[in-house]
């Protein structure tokens, strides 16, 4: 668990309050559960919209089942959706 705390001048504090020392914030923050692999991952836009409103689960072309709900701009592409998404389009385009 994660506190946040604000630094406070000892004058300020009354003769009741104490301040406790906490570890400094990480840079890096703490991710849920279904993060752990870290990776972005590729589903159909309409599944990703309607779990935005409902809440319902996406399947990502690897297969990997979740809630959408970080930005994923901040993780790397998952190495088996890329595949699955460049295989589908060379297919598409007759390559």
């Amino acid at each position: 668990m994660r506190v946040m705390t604000r630094s406070v001048e000892p004058s300020v504090l009354s003769d009741l309050e104490t301040v406790t020392p906490v570890d400094p914030l990480l840079d890096d923050p703490l991710l849920d559960d279904g993060d752990h692999d870290r990776f972005s991952h590729y589903a159909r836009k309409s599944d990703i919209v309607e779990s935005a409103v409902t809440g319902k689960p996406v399947v990502a072309l690897c297969g990997k089942v979740w809630v959408p709900g970080r930005n994923p701009d901040r993780f790397p592409v998952c190495p088996t959706c890329r595949e699955i998404y460049e295989k589908k389009k060379a297919d598409e385009s007759g390559a």
